[in-house]
């Protein structure tokens, strides 16, 4: 793969990452719908039936209820051919409703890696592995 198409899928992405870490909604859904392909195949632990664009849409808006601080650092970038693999910790407060549980003011901060693949200059699938046991222990579902 030529570096420029590594330039590109990476600052396509980057576009993606400073919205989320906006926390503005409109923002997310807005850029999510630029640069994600609609029919996006999304392979992630998420808790509802939306497929495509519309699920990474739905994702951060429960994120965003439940944590409305949080931010994603990307600790690392590689690219290789039509793929590009971002390693995360993300940090955030406990503030809404997440996955049933009522919200607990605490802090967490937990890792996540996903691989995201490209076509036509949008992102096409996703492949995230994200550490939700570390977020229940923090949040005191798990014990430690």
């Amino acid at each position: 793969m030529s570096t420029a198409r590594a330039t590109s899928n990476i600052a396509t992405f980057s576009r993606l990452h400073d919205a989320v870490n906006s926390g503005d909604a409109e923002v997310i859904a807005k850029t999510i719908d630029e640069v994600v392909a609609p029919d996006l195949l999304f392979h992630a632990p998420v808790p509802m039936d939306a497929t495509g664009a519309q699920a990474l849409e739905q994702v951060w808006a429960v994120l965003l209820r439940a944590f409305p601080d949080i931010h994603v650092a990307v600790e690392d970038v590689i690219a290789e051919g039509d793929k590009v693999v971002f390693r995360n910790t993300v940090t955030g407060t406990h503030q809404g409703e997440y996955r049933g549980l009522p919200p607990t003011g605490k802090s967490v901060t937990y890792n996540e890696i996903f691989i995201v693949r490209f076509a036509d200059g949008r992102i096409a699938e996703i492949w995230g592995v994200v550490d939700v046991f570390a977020q229940m222990r923090q949040l005191g579902v798990i014990p430690t």
